[in-house]
This record gives structure tokens, sequence and C-alpha cells, in this order.
């Protein structure tokens, strides 16, 4: 199957980003001897809990909206999207891990792809409802 191709493969590279946050919680649980359940007790292992926690929710909204998406306007867009949304992830969690006020502008663009995926797709669901 061949339709969603470019979805698929963002999909996994957002796992992919996934497995990389929650990796960097768990060596930083280690580095800074912070024994579980406690989630607190070292700056940096907190930024590494905060980075993984708001991706996770990021997720949350952006993989629904992002296959909403391709099925009713096109995978190559929401492909495209995604990869923007990656980038934006990842510059977030580079710049929370080194300097926490730095952070905004990798979440500004992957909240705005968010938005318009959202948009895109609520337009797409719209004009299928009006061919039915």
């Amino acid at each position: 199957m061949q339709a969603y191709l470019y979805t698929a493969f963002i999909t996994l590279l957002t796992v992919a980003l996934l497995f990389a946050v929650t990796f960097n919680v768990g060596r930083a649980r280690g580095k800074y001897q912070i024994k579980a359940p406690a989630v607190l007790g070292h700056e940096m292992f907190e930024r590494a809990y905060r980075i993984q926690l708001n991706t996770i929710e990021n997720v949350l909204m952006f993989l629904p909206a992002l296959w909403l998406y391709a099925i009713f306007i096109g995978d190559k867009g929401a492909g495209d999207s995604g990869m923007i949304w990656l980038l934006g992830r990842i510059w977030y969690a580079i710049a929370y891990q080194t300097n926490p006020a730095k952070r905004g502008c990798g979440f500004l663009i992957s909240l705005l792809v968010i938005a318009g995926l959202w948009l895109g797709a609520a337009y797409g669901i719209y004009g299928a409802y009006l061919k039915a």
C-alpha cells in the first residue's frame, strides 16, 4: 500500500523521536542518580523529563491531525508538514535541554504545524461531508 507512504514514514520518525526522548530521560535518571519514581532532584534531569512529557502531549495532537489531513487532503502535504513538525520538536528538545528560555521557536513551529494540519483536515472533512 503506497497511498500514505509519506505519512507512514513521518509516523515512524515520530515514534523514533519518542524513543529518543524516553532514552534521554533514562540516561539522565542514571547520570543524576534520580531513583524511580522520583521526578525531581536535578535540574538537568527535570529538563529531560519535561521534554519527554511535552513531546508526548504534542504527539497526541499531532498524529490524529496528521493522518486526518493525509486522508482528506493528501499524503504529500501531510508528509511535508510532518517533517517540519519533527524538525520543530527536535529544535525544541535541544533548546530546552541547553537553555529552557530558548525553547519557544521550536515549540511555536510544532504548534503551528498542528494547527495547520487540523484546519486542513477540518476543511477536507467538511468538503467530504458536503459531497456525501
